[in-house]
């Protein structure tokens, strides 16, 4: 199968955010934090969120895993700040229906994140790519609750 330069494109973005993630590390103070597990891959990701007015002002994320889990959180982490705990779990829908359709109505609320849709040709790494928008949903709307 043949890729075409869109795809290389993609492939080149996908794996730039794996090896050179952004926020990532732990935040020095945060409000929420939560690690999730993916046993199907191994993926380990631990996200921490700092939030201020019911927005999301910072965030990183740590762990271990496979490239597109990887991409995904340092691409999630780059869109989510900013956003409010709503905004981020309309985020989360729509990444997944991304991920798993191929294509939705409304990417562009996921701005360069989007460059994962091709993960859809690719069931086993569904869970691989929506890992960590799941745990930022997740740790975002079951205020203190221990999410580990």
């Amino acid at each position: 199968m043949a890729l075409t330069k869109l795809d290389q494109m993609y492939r080149a973005v996908i794996l730039d955010e794996a090896q050179h993630p952004r926020h990532h590390g732990v935040l020095p103070a945060f409000d929420h934090e939560i690690t999730v597990r993916n046993p199907s891959c191994g993926d380990v990701l631990h996200l921490q969120i700092k939030e201020d007015a019911g927005r999301v002002t910072d965030v990183a994320f740590s762990g271990s895993g496979c490239t597109i889990s990887q991409a995904s959180a340092s691409l999630m982490t780059e869109q989510i700040i900013g956003k409010t705990p709503p905004d981020i779990e309309q985020m989360v829908e729509t990444f997944s229906d991304l991920i798993i359709n191929g294509d939705v109505p409304n990417a562009d609320i996921l701005g360069d994140a989007a460059v994962l849709k091709g993960v859809h040709q690719f069931p086993a790494r569904i869970k691989c790519a929506t890992l960590a928008w799941k745990a930022a949903a997740q740790v975002l709307t079951q205020k203190g609750e221990d999410h580990d």
